[in-house]
């Protein structure tokens, strides 16, 4: 338990259900036997009843098995699991309340998992992943009424003005707009939001909210954009490569990338592409290493300012002292991060 932060901060985060810890550490409960998420929505027991684990192999090694309320076993909970399939399956037709009673699910549980896990109701995430369908469909040359019928909208006034809200556009004007694809994508530190277009990989960020808005409206500003879910051959193979990153079975990312910042942003990024896996760099050294020595305190601004984590591996600079400093999606993220590339070394 040396390399995560210490007993007081993560009972600390455990009380407050903070979101930027889940994936990072499990709470092991000795009055039920069983280990949670940070974030389980169980009621919380008394400290001297709590001891942390980094993973869920040393939790059940201790005799604790896996809480029903918050699968930590699961990437994401099989409730949001299950409506994530069922939205793919209904053709972009709106799935209702009455739908998900139907099927035995109680609305609230689903709106509340889905804002827990993504920041948005069930209901706001579907209408974003219908009004995505919508676009493609109306930029695919698609008439809008065919486009509105095809995306689930009773009424073409409610479609355009959907459209309008989210895109700043009317369904026309907006087949002309540059639009970024979007997706989703599960990892043990909790969700990733992934943006893409024809040029590479624009985004990958932790769903940690006021920095995530912060990047989206960055980049609608700097590319003149649209972001909307969708799917591209970039986003695929994103989502593959972090699969197999997550799993211990890849150490270097191949895709396409296309970071949007100034000339020495970009060098400060291209340098931390060079870091080996399951190995650090202090700030000093990436300034010495792109020309600017004594620039660290410009290279930490530059780290900050990246918006493709993982892939543009910021996570592995760290203070010449060797301590961590600030990271866009937490320091618990970025100790699990570099303390999985260790073992994953070491292993090799």
């Amino acid at each position: 338990m040396s390399t995560i932060p210490p007993a007081a901060r993560l009972w600390r985060a455990f009380l407050e259900r903070d979101p930027d810890f889940d994936g990072a550490f499990l709470v092991g409960v000795r009055s039920t036997g069983i280990f949670c998420r940070p974030t389980c929505p169980a009621r919380r027991p008394r400290r001297e009843n709590a001891e942390f684990f980094q993973g869920a192999d040393a939790a059940e090694r201790a005799g604790y098995r896996a809480c029903k309320r918050c699968h930590p076993l699961e990437d994401a909970p099989a409730l949001v699991r299950r409506l994530r399939l069922l939205v793919e399956r209904s053709g972009g037709q709106r799935i209702g309340d009455k739908q998900l009673a139907g099927l035995g699910i109680e609305p609230s549980t689903a709106r509340r998992q889905f804002q827990r896990h993504f920041g948005q109701s069930f209901q706001a995430w579907q209408r974003a992943q219908r009004l995505g369908a919508g676009l493609a469909r109306v930029r695919g040359g698609a008439r809008v009424i065919e486009a509105q019928l095809a995306s689930g909208f009773e009424s073409a006034s409610g479609f355009r003005s959907a459209i309008e809200r989210s895109f700043g556009a009317s369904p026309a004007r907006a087949a002309g707009l540059r639009v970024l694809r979007t997706r989703w994508v599960d990892s043990p530190l909790g969700p990733l939001l992934l943006a893409a277009d024809d040029a590479g990989l624009r985004l990958l960020e932790f769903a940690v909210e006021e920095r995530l808005e912060r990047e989206i409206a960055q980049l609608r500003e700097a590319l003149g954009a649209v972001l909307a879910p969708g799917r591209n051959a970039i986003l695929a193979a994103a989502q593959a490569q972090l699969a197999e990153y997550f799993a211990g079975k890849r150490t270097r990312f191949e895709l396409e990338l296309a970071p949007i910042g100034t000339e020495f942003e970009r060098k400060v990024w291209s340098e931390l592409g060079r870091i080996p896996f399951g190995e650090t760099r202090s700030y000093a050294q990436i300034a010495e290493r792109i020309g600017r020595a004594g620039a660290q305190r410009a290279v930490g601004t530059a780290n900050g300012r990246n918006r493709i984590a993982i892939v543009i591996p910021c996570h592995r600079v760290i203070r010449g002292d060797g301590e961590f400093s600030g990271y866009g999606g937490g320091v618990a993220r970025k100790r699990w991060l570099l303390d999985h590339e260790r073992r994953g070394r070491t292993a090799r």
